[in-house]
């Protein structure tokens, strides 16, 4: 066998190209951003990625340290892995950005968000609501003869997956908090 001969099915590298090769295919992150609490601090974060085209899916903020008037950013967007380190980079060049991380990447993390549902209906369709609200846990917050108003709290697929079982239902509103997340362990 000739040495430029390839077997069927097998695979080349070649030596001259060591770039490390990225995806290209765009990825959920969740990132956690501590800034001073200071006006315009939270503008200029957002102007970051409006500046740039990237979409935020989700956003919260919250003062987490009133001694030292810290507060949390908690951002969820969509990025290939070079996007997502940009974004990051220049998150830290803002001079009143703490820190930043990479939920997703850095380890494992809890995420979870806040709703509220309004669901009108009368007769079957108001036992289905109940039935199902009672098995996603949610709690029932307001009620009239008419109609519910129902709390979830979890993990974002849990209340993506809650919305599509109350639509046939008779869903009228959603209010969401957004993702607040924390990374697990020590």
């Amino acid at each position: 066998m000739s040495p430029l001969h390839i077997q069927k099915g097998s695979t080349s590298h070649s030596a001259y190209n060591l770039r490390p090769t990225f995806s290209d295919v765009e990825e959920r992150h969740t990132l956690a951003v501590l800034v001073d609490n200071e006006a315009g601090v939270l503008a200029r974060v957002i102007g970051l990625f409006s500046g740039r085209g990237y979409n935020i899916e989700s956003l919260t903020v919250a003062e987490v340290d009133h001694t030292g008037h810290l507060s949390r950013i908690t951002i969820v967007t969509k990025g290939t892995p070079q996007v997502i380190a940009q974004i990051q980079a220049q998150l830290g060049r803002i001079v009143s950005v703490h820190d930043v991380h990479d939920l997703t990447t850095e380890g494992s993390s809890v995420e979870r968000e806040l709703a509220m549902f309004k669901v009108s209906g009368e007769g079957d369709r108001r036992v289905e609501a109940l039935r199902i609200a009672e098995i996603f846990r949610a709690n029932v917050v307001d009620s009239t003869l008419t109609s519910f108003v129902f709390e979830i709290t979890g993990a974002p697929e849990k209340i993506d997956a809650f919305a599509d079982l109350m639509r046939p239902l008779g869903l009228t509103e959603i209010a969401r908090t957004g993702v607040a997340a924390l990374m697990r362990g020590a």
